[in-house]
């Protein structure tokens, strides 16, 4: 469409070489005739339309996130501090730790007890709980209180307070209060162990005093546990015992005397070289320890000049022995003992060895030695009396080894025949017997010697009333001379074989 003014084509005209819209200071309308209050109006009268510039799109109003985010942090540090502080009203031994962290807490503890003033009496002088050493487990206290009372938990807030059992260090707290009040502390004498020439014996301990340290640890924890900075304990002197007791001393010296009695060198079970007393007690120092329990100290050079005569009490060459034995090879006797040969090994390390096994209480010594057994000779000793010969024979293995005459029983009252065996042995006794109708038979005779029963009434015996020897003289008994009755009796052990033959 061409405008009537200009002679250009209107724009938006669908002939216009350009088919761009309109643009936002006018627009003129192409297309029929508008009416304006029900009047034509011809298009170019029509007012031009206006195009406003687009609005860009409203942005949403989020307050919630300056609202939102500063509570979510003050939440979050709540949460974390619940989870690492102490309940609040909590309380240890009067301090208070609610909303502490256990390291927080562990401070305040130590740094409160610390602080508590304890009074020796009223008015006296003062020391500082830190001055007597007084500990609480604050730590494990602390880690405790926030185990049970964590603040998280609100069941937990506002309980009971916590105990604190206090403890003071003996040496710290005795040096205060012994420089604070030294008047009330005499120092304790310690019971002594000493030798006395032949056994050991105890000097009993003095009591010493002091202050009564239970107490006044007791008076600090009542007054840490009670919130109180100061407390004032009793300055009255208590006994104080020695470390080492009269108790301590005796059992020390019972210990020693019996050491005393086994002291030596042993050979097997045998003590083969003893120690005197006052030798061994001259090895030996005695002394109480810190802790008042008193230990054994031995010198190993003093104990060297001993080792150094071992040799010649420990070698031997081995000695035979002799028993004596029946017909059934029964050991009636051990005539010669026996002894087996010894030579002593290396004692280059003895001296110390026995000094560690003193030390330890023990006084018997093991020698090293080597052993050479010995040999026993066996003797079968057999009293044969010859009825025909009025002789006795004293045999051994089967061989004489001595005789002589004898003095059997009469007719009247033979001497019986057979194998019997020594049943006892009298020394001495009167023999008697009373037959009213035998005059035989009625005897009393005092004073037998060496009698040897073997037969029923039958005995070998001393004869002092005859020398009728290598006769039958007697009521049924084997007489002699007194001196081959006690040869015999010496003899012949109870038990020996005894043959009586004609």
């Amino acid at each position: 469409m061409t405008d009537p003014a200009t002679g250009r084509e209107a724009e938006g005209s669908p002939d216009a070489s350009s088919a761009s819209p309109p643009t936002a200071a006018t627009a003129v309308l192409d297309g029929p005739i508008e009416t304006i209050d029900g009047a034509a109006v011809p298009p170019a009268q029509v007012p031009p339309l206006q195009w406003a510039p687009a609005e860009p799109p409203r942005k949403k109003k989020r307050l919630w996130l300056w609202i939102g985010v500063p509570a979510a942090v003050v939440a979050a540090g709540a949460v974390t501090a619940s989870l690492v502080l102490i309940a609040p009203g909590t309380a240890i031994a009067g301090v208070p730790v609610g909303f502490l962290t256990a390291g927080a807490a562990t401070d305040a503890i130590s740094q409160r007890l610390g602080a508590t003033t304890v009074v020796l009496g009223e008015g006296g002088p003062t020391v500082t709980a830190a001055q007597l050493g007084a500990t609480v487990d604050a730590h494990g206290l602390a880690d405790r209180a926030f185990a049970a009372r964590p603040m998280w938990n609100v069941t937990q807030w506002f309980g009971d307070g916590l105990d604190a059992p206090v403890t003071l260090d003996a040496d710290r707290a005795e040096a205060a209060l012994r420089a604070a009040l030294p008047s009330a502390f005499t120092a304790p004498v310690p019971a002594q162990v000493s030798f006395t020439g032949t056994a050991y014996t105890v000097t009993p301990a003095v009591a010493g005093t002091g202050l009564d340290l239970d107490a006044i640890a007791a008076a600090v924890h009542d007054a840490f546990v009670a919130g109180k900075s100061t407390v004032t304990v009793s300055a009255a002197s208590v006994p104080v015992a020695a470390p080492a007791t009269s108790e301590r001393a005796q059992s020390a010296a019972d210990q020693l005397n019996g050491m005393l009695q086994t002291i030596g060198f042993y050979v097997g079970d045998e003590r083969t070289v003893p120690i005197d007393p006052a030798t061994a007690a001259s090895w030996l120092t005695v002394t109480p320890d810190a802790s008042g329990a008193f230990s054994i100290t031995a010198d190993a050079a003093k104990i060297q000049a001993a080792v150094d005569a071992l040799p010649a009490a420990v070698n031997r060459a081995p000695a035979n022995g002799t028993v004596i034995t029946n017909s059934d090879g029964t050991v009636l006797e051990t005539s010669v003992p026996g002894a087996d040969g010894r030579t002593l090994g290396d004692t280059s390390a003895v001296a110390k060895e026995f000094a560690a096994q003193l030390d330890a209480g023990k006084a018997a010594f093991a020698l090293p030695v080597t052993l050479t057994p010995a040999s026993t000779v066996t003797l079968q000793r057999l009293l044969e009396v010859n009825l025909s010969e009025q002789m006795l024979y004293l045999k051994e293995n089967g061989a004489v080894v001595d005789s002589w005459p004898i003095s059997s029983g009469v007719a009247q009252s033979p001497t019986y025949t057979g194998h019997f065996r020594i049943n006892s042995h009298i020394r001495s006794q009167t023999m008697t017997s009373t037959d009213p109708n035998n005059p035989y038979w009625n005897y009393d005779v005092p004073n037998v010697e060496w009698v040897m029963y073997f037969n029923g009434d039958e005995a070998f015996h001393g004869v002092y009333w005859h020398n009728n020897f290598g006769t039958p003289q007697s009521h049924g008994c084997v007489g002699m001379p007194n001196y081959r009755a006690k040869q015999i009796y010496d003899w012949s052990p109870t038990g020996v074989d005894v043959w009586i033959h004609d």
